[in-house]
């Protein structure tokens, strides 16, 4: 059933940027009105409370860093347009290390001591399946806006949902066809040997049969790994496509390396940004990967067709055309990924109000109120794309970029659609208890 009640938006898909800019600034002064104080304080005067759960350092250290600047765009947005059911939104900060054991840690901080209403984040795979189990052990929902498909996959809690960015099953599905039908049919995947990857190596070559195509080799890396080269001849000469999904500090060295071994006569390349995300296309040494092609979540580099409301997103969140910080050309973004967060903010917004939420004794009412939005209007709170949310698998479906390089930088080639990603729940949350 398609949910009937249209999300709030801040301002129409159809305003100028300037138009935006200037909608943000008269909602910052409405802020300050007395009117406004009094009927937030008429509602309560206490904030709601995210506890962020964030990658300040270890392996997801680059990610964590732009998911924290698209996290205080999206609540700086939401409070300037008067905070949820009047409250401001506060984030309460905790680094998780990138690591499984410190996740779990941080969630049950989050729940014992900042007794915040809810935990948001992380990216890595391994790090949200090692969080989990706490947060349904404590009762508190936790957003996370990462790819895995551990949501989805039903071996989690009915509290932990992934509203906001779809997930690797998905992705896989949408860009297998594009994949068989423009790239080629003889297929290797390089991946990172966890989670992550592991659903990359279960998902596409499944994805890639149905199209024709065949996966004829599997080479797993550990995610420590800092050299390559020897993994590089496993690579069989019949090898159409290297389709790699590297992710962590050196996958700049894996690219680089793979392009000395085959010094410019190799296999075609599909890889996903992950590989590339905070790296300036024009570094030195990847030259070679003039031609390839990469899925994007979100456009790296603002493209010609750019919605108003994509290009409203970028301006909250300090980003130039190239995907770099505005203030620092060099500082470039993992744009592909971090919208999510922004995203996921608005759906906990749009949640809350729809529950009435007030305290923590609402938290299954959030769930709830979460678990019956379905359709996602492409606009202000979803610069992405349009979106179809399914309850039963705690997992959001939306559209996929895939980019090619061409002098130095990403330019889209194709978009998938929702239904491209689609498919066959293997689980219900919904008829599980809380």
């Amino acid at each position: 059933m398609t949910d009937v009640r249209k999300p709030s938006r801040l301002f129409p898909s159809s305003v100028s940027r300037r138009g935006a800019l200037k909608g943000l600034g008269a909602a910052a002064a409405l802020g300050a009105a007395p009117g406004f104080v009094r009927y937030a304080q008429a509602q309560s005067s206490a904030p709601v409370r995210i506890g962020f759960q964030a990658h300040r350092t270890g392996i997801g250290a680059a990610y964590g860093r732009w998911y924290e600047r698209t996290t205080a765009a999206a609540v700086k947005a939401i409070n300037d347009a008067g905070g949820i059911n009047g409250r401001p939104v506060e984030i309460v900060t905790e680094d998780d290390g990138t690591d499984p054991a410190r996740g779990a840690e941080v969630v049950e901080k989050f729940a014992s001591q900042h007794r915040v209403d809810l935990v948001y984040g992380t990216l890595f795979s391994h790090v949200v399946t090692g969080s989990a189990p706490a947060a349904g052990e404590l009762k508190i929902p936790y957003y996370v806006v990462s790819e895995g498909y551990h949501v989805a996959s039903g071996k989690l809690s009915r509290w932990v949902i992934q509203p906001g960015i779809t997930d690797v099953r998905a992705q896989c599905r949408s860009v297998a066809p594009w994949i068989s039908q423009n790239v080629g049919k003889k297929i290797t995947m390089i991946y990172p040997d966890y989670a992550f990857g592991h659903d990359h190596r279960d998902f596409f070559a499944p994805a890639a049969q149905e199209q024709g195509a065949e996966v004829i080799a599997r080479i797993a890396i550990p995610p420590t790994e800092t050299s390559f080269t020897r993994y590089f001849p496993q690579i069989p000469a019949g090898t159409d496509v290297i389709y790699h999904v590297m992710v962590g500090p050196a996958v700049l060295t894996f690219v680089k390396e793979l392009g000395e071994f085959y010094g410019g006569r190799g296999p075609k390349l599909f890889g996903f940004i992950d590989s590339l995300e905070a790296v300036d296309m024009k570094s030195p040494g990847l030259e070679f990967l003039e031609g390839s092609h990469f899925w994007e979540g979100m456009p790296r580099y603002l493209q010609p067709d750019a919605s108003e409301a994509e290009r409203a997103y970028r301006a909250a969140v300090g980003l130039d055309d190239n995907g770099a910080a505005a203030n620092d050309p060099r500082d470039v973004s993992t744009n592909a990924h971090m919208f999510g967060c922004w995203e996921t903010l608005h759906i906990i917004k749009r949640s809350m109000e729809a529950a009435g939420y007030r305290g923590i004794e609402d938290r299954q009412k959030l769930i709830e109120a979460t678990e019956a939005i379905t359709d996602m209007e492409e606009g202000f709170e979803h610069p992405q794309g349009p979106k179809r949310f399914d309850a039963r698998i705690h997992q959001v479906f939306g559209i996929q970029n895939i980019s090619v390089v061409e002098n130095g930088r990403l330019d889209v080639v194709h978009k998938t659609t929702i239904e491209d990603g689609l498919y066959e729940p293997e689980a219900d949350y919904t008829a599980q208890s809380f």
